[in-house]
């Protein structure tokens, strides 16, 4: 069997666990620099605000519904859910941690335990030591599971927040109640095919012939087929370096000269370089990117991005850097005003295995100097030290709503008077 454990609305929640006058109130949470809406509770979903929102377009609704709107705090979203994993992970000892506010577990060996309860042991000991509500969702298999914290998370009070699918009717019922698009792994182009298909539950997709699937969804969609059909094929994944790594963002205001976004594009370069060193590993290609706001609609549109092989693998923030404004200079045009921008290294190689040429290798004397960057900035903290190419300015996101990070700074931390 397997469980998944995801948490409620995760980053509204988290603004409400220091705030609870914010309880029942409608809550949302925007993006970097305050573009979007990244995150809504239950109220503000039914006010009508779609994910991906951009933020200015809806003012006025935030103002008539009384919309508390919070620049994204990542630092305290990251820490609250260390602290929830933390706890889960006392209940299993097989745990995947698949993103930030959700994550599976393996319950191998537990057939004599009563799993109800045990889902509901977590939930509420999650909630004690974080305050954060979660779903429980336990089935045969990982995308059964969830299926059945779908189900946890539609019907709180009638499953108590943890749903336990075991028989086939139980599944098969669960099975033609969730519509297609809100398969785990089905995406909406996807969906729109089995659509025109007549496929329009999941159970009718576990119906598909394998060859069908094969063919049409890749190897990929026959193993989603198999598990939602029971049998186990998506097992827990082991934590893995990642296979490119990328730094973007949107600026706080449009830039129009080489020089503004260069200064960006450095700095992006050499935020994926320490991850690279971070990992232990090399990149040999880096992939540059630039674009004007496109929901600036009266502005001259305009997007571009190169993908350049380096003469050599590297790490060193310097040498991605010049690599990342040789890139800029090939897509860079006048005359636009650019909103965001970005890097992305890939075609990774282990940095103790390097294939030498015989006229292009990195400068070894990069390591000395990137180690001792890397060790200043984790002391005194980041971006103490950088290139000259990413200028004297620090630059920072807008986040003009953003809310204390009680738990990460001494600063903020709530003191209570007695």
């Amino acid at each position: 069997m397997y469980a998944l454990i995801d948490c409620n609305n995760f980053y509204a929640s988290c603004e409400r666990i220091f705030r609870p006058d914010l309880i029942g109130l409608p809550l949302v949470v925007l993006s970097n620099n305050d573009g979007c809406v990244i995150a809504r509770s239950n109220e503000a979903k039914a006010c009508g605000i779609p994910m991906g929102a951009a933020a200015f377009q809806y003012r006025e609704l935030f103002k008539q519904h009384n919309v508390q709107v919070f620049s994204a705090n990542f630092a305290l979203y990251g820490d609250m859910s260390n602290r929830v994993m933390q706890t889960l992970s006392n209940y299993c000892i097989d745990q995947e941690i698949y993103s930030i506010d959700e994550c599976f577990m393996k319950l191998d060996g537990y057939d004599f335990v009563d799993l109800k309860e045990y889902g509901i042991r977590m939930r509420e000991e999650v909630f004690r030591n974080t305050g954060i509500q979660v779903s429980v969702g336990i089935a045969p298999t990982k995308s059964l599971a969830k299926v059945a914290n779908r189900i946890a998370k539609k019907y709180p009070k009638e499953s108590n927040g943890c749903h336990v699918m075991r028989s086939a009717a139980q599944i098969e019922k669960a099975l033609k109640w969730l519509e297609i698009e809100d398969v785990w792994g089905i995406g909406r182009q996807h969906a729109k095919r089995l659509f025109q298909l007549g496929v329009d539950t999941a159970y009718d997709f576990t119906k598909l012939s394998d060859q069908w699937v094969q063919k049409n969804l890749s190897i990929v969609g026959l193993r989603l087929k198999r598990d939602l059909s029971g049998i186990p094929t998506l097992d827990l994944e082991e934590v893995e370096n990642k296979k490119n790594i990328a730094s973007t963002r949107s600026f706080d205001v449009n830039y129009t000269t080489f020089d503004q976004v260069q200064e960006r594009v450095s700095t992006f370069s050499s935020s994926c370089s320490e991850k690279l060193r971070k990992q232990k590993s090399f990149c040999s290609s880096i992939t540059v990117f630039v674009m004007t706001n496109r929901f600036r609609v009266e502005q001259v549109q305009y997007q571009n991005s190169i993908t350049i092989d380096l003469p050599f693998a590297t790490n060193s923030a310097i040498e991605l850097s010049k690599y990342a404004t040789v890139a800029l200079r090939r897509i860079f045009k006048e005359g636009y005003a650019y909103k965001k921008a970005g890097v992305i290294v890939s075609n990774f190689t282990p940095d103790d295995v390097e294939q030498m040429t015989l006229f292009d290798n990195r400068d070894k004397r990069h390591d000395a100097l990137m180690k001792a960057l890397d060790l200043m900035n984790k002391q005194y903290g980041q971006h103490t030290v950088r290139l000259a190419s990413q200028g004297k300015k620090k630059w920072t996101m807008r986040q003009e709503m953003l809310s204390p990070c009680y738990t990460t700074k001494l600063k903020d931390i709530i003191t209570i008077k007695i």
